[in-house]
């Protein structure tokens, strides 16, 4: 299995680079990895998911969006699904942009979209290095 650590935190990936882009995506805004509810453990993206485990991957659902789940792999935050939603596709530590595209297929990680109504905490973070509320 080809791996990294950033901060601490394992992260797989194929061909997987220092900042976690991988064989699937791999522009300079593909920085995160997401953590997959099924197996706790954080991958490039769905596809190394799918080429590396034996599983089938498990949607978060809403009640999870307060759940650690997104990996910055710039500066290794790991982000809330609802802070990653929130976050305006940038880091809010690192100030690092994300890619806007992954709007387009978030249906492969969460089972209800961004602009979902969210009933938990939506309060999201300021400026870099405030932390999150």
């Amino acid at each position: 299995m080809d791996k990294i650590t950033i901060q601490g935190k394992v992260v797989y990936g194929v061909n997987i680079d220092q900042h976690t882009q991988c064989k699937h995506y791999h522009s300079h805004l593909d920085v995160i990895a997401i953590k997959f509810k099924c197996c706790q453990k954080y991958f490039s993206c769905f596809f190394c998911h799918k080429e590396m485990t034996s599983h089938p991957a498990e949607k978060w659902t809403l009640k999870d969006f307060d759940t650690y789940a997104v990996l910055c792999g710039k500066c290794g935050l790991e982000l809330k699904i609802n802070h990653y939603f929130w976050s305006d596709f940038q880091c809010p530590c690192c100030m690092e942009k994300f890619n806007p595209g992954c709007k387009n297929h978030w249906m492969l990680y969460f089972d209800h979209g961004p602009n979902t109504k969210y009933q938990g905490n939506t309060q999201c973070f300021s400026k870099p290095n405030s932390g999150l509320v």
